[in-house]
Order: C-alpha cells, then structure tokens, then sequence
C-alpha cells in the first residue's frame, strides 16, 4: 500500500502535465482551428494552410499582450503534451523543426509542401516564448492524405 500512493500520486502528476501549459493565461473561450481543412480530406501539394482563431488575437513572438499568441503547427507527430518531450514543450515551448512549423511574425496561413501520403496537422497558440498557454489552445489533430 506504501508504494501504491507514491505511483498513484506520479500518475495524476504526469497526467496533469499533459493538459497545463505554461505561465500565461489563454483568454476564456479561446479556439484555434483550420479553414477549409478537414479530417480525412485528401490534397494536392503544395498546400495552402489557413489559421482560424477566435476569442484571441495574434501577436507576433516577443509581444507580451494580454490574450494574445501566435500560431505554430504540428506536422507528424503526437498531439501536444504527448509523445517523448510533451510535458517539455508544454513548460519551456515548442522547438523549431520540420515537425513544429512556427509563425512568430503573427502569420495566419503558410503554404508547405508535402510527401504525397498520410499527414498528421495539428495547430497550437504560443505565448511570446513560443509556450503554450496555462490552458493550451489547439486545434484537434487531423489527418490528411496527399496525392
């Protein structure tokens, strides 16, 4: 019984991890989605992304401005806060590679060129250190075929 509440305790732990961000409030009603970009659909490449949001403006990266982030998405990889870095990236930001695309100039589309097959998207709000919020807005994760 001793050692079933330390692991107990770990488990909730990690699992809160998993839903927290980091330090800057994300504003009430906050949602990020795609525009024109569903689950399942199948595209050409190149492909033009699109950035919805609402209940939150885009700052660029570096603005410190109440309810405000800036868009980063997720290319073939598990959803935030999963995966071998998750509760990394949910407390010092997302890194920058082929599999984290970011939009610190406040961008609100990108084109991208893509391997013809399945691809995995997923958008997330960053504070102005590329965190995400206390309370993460993303998008759900989609997948999508390219021809």
């Amino acid at each position: 019984m001793k050692t079933l509440v330390p692991a107990v305790m770990a488990l909730a732990l990690s699992a809160s991890a998993l839903i927290a961000g980091g330090d800057t409030p994300a504003p009430e009603g906050a949602k990020v989605y795609f525009i024109g970009l569903a689950d399942g659909d199948t595209v050409q490449s190149p492909l033009t992304i699109a950035f919805g949001l609402e209940n939150m403006g885009v700052a660029p990266a570096g603005v410190e401005k109440d309810g405000t982030g800036h868009h980063h998405l997720l290319i073939d990889r598990p959803p935030l806060g999963q995966g071998e870095d998750g509760a990394d990236e949910l407390t010092y930001g997302l890194p920058a590679d082929d599999h984290h695309k970011h939009f610190g100039g406040g961008q609100t589309q990108v084109t991208l060129e893509l391997e013809p097959g399945k691809h995995t998207l997923q958008l997330v709000m960053g504070d102005a250190g590329h965190v995400p919020h206390s309370t993460p807005v993303t998008s759900d994760m989609i997948t999508i075929i390219v021809e």
